[in-house]
């Protein structure tokens, strides 16, 4: 077996050492040998085809932890995983395309309807919550953690929207920020503290009865971060529109945190968005006696 050294072969890929030593870090492209003495590392000619292979994998965006496990596939699963990563990044091109479009019709004065905002009322409820800070990643990872302990541990469903999982964005979660979210599951309020106990990664807390203006996610559209900014932003219009501000009502976003309602109960797929709805509370309900 024919090897080279680390500076060969950054030549022959075309990739810089920097890349190299980054990749065999994160076990992507590991060296053929690395002397035991002197700690430099040694590829194989036969790696070639590889090093070329991620290149072109890094210029479609693809994770490194995405390439990790692509490299590892038979040729026809590697395809289909290429074809996947694509048809999810050029979905979310489409969306950031529809981001564009409505800010270049804001800043020339010009008004966007993009979603449809309707109203509801909610009543109180006890929500066992699940609550980190956490980047985009760490989202869906929280997701994950949720709907797992959810299976492993069912608690009794509540029917309607009411008894519905949600997700509260309390700040920014994106790549670049790692603000705090939580997810929720409302359970009944009789006998709440008892069930309580049985999920002590969870706290038990009482949501007030408020009004939320919301928009409702289509299922088949995969809904991510540039589709929830539209919707906020839709809310957002709609509530200045409407002269919801501090002046008139007891309640800002802020408060009770934006939320995504998921109205089945598998929610967490990365390719495919869920059936629910994107809504912000503005206004404590009055309380009935």
């Amino acid at each position: 077996m024919e090897e080279v050294s680390i500076g060969e072969f950054a030549r022959r890929s075309r990739l810089s050492v920097k890349a190299l030593r980054l990749y065999d870090e994160q076990g992507v492209l590991l060296p053929a040998r690395v002397d035991a003495s002197s700690g430099y590392r040694y590829y194989a000619v036969t790696q070639l085809e590889d090093a070329r292979l991620i290149a072109m994998l890094r210029q479609l965006d693809m994770p490194l932890a995405t390439i990790r496990e692509l490299l590892a596939l038979p040729r026809a699963d590697a395809a289909a995983l290429v074809e996947a990563h694509w048809r999810t990044a050029d979905t979310a091109h489409d969306a950031r395309r529809e981001l564009a479009v409505y800010l270049i019709d804001q800043l020339n004065g010009k008004r966007s309807n993009m979603y449809e905002v309707k109203t509801r009322e909610m009543p109180e409820r006890s929500v066992l919550c699940l609550k980190r800070n956490v980047d985009e990643a760490g989202a869906w990872a929280l997701g994950k953690e949720f709907i797992a302990i959810m299976r492993e541990r069912p608690a009794p469903t509540i029917p309607g929207i009411e008894g519905a999982s949600f997700f509260i964005f309390w700040g920014e979660v994106s790549d670049d920020s790692d603000g705090p979210a939580e997810w929720c599951r409302p359970v009944l309020k009789d006998g709440a503290e008892t069930l309580a106990l049985q999920y002590p990664e969870f706290v038990l807390r009482t949501e007030p009865a408020h009004t939320e203006a919301f928009v409702d996610m289509d299922r088949d559209v995969p809904w991510g971060p540039v589709q929830s900014q539209l919707a906020m932003e839709a809310l957002f219009a709609w509530a200045k529109e409407n002269g919801i501000d501090k002046a008139e009502h007891d309640l800002q976003p802020e408060d009770l945190g934006m939320r995504i309602t998921y109205l089945w109960s598998e929610p967490i797929d990365a390719t495919k968005g869920p059936e629910g709805t994107f809504a912000v509370p503005y206004a404590l309900s009055p309380v009935t006696k």
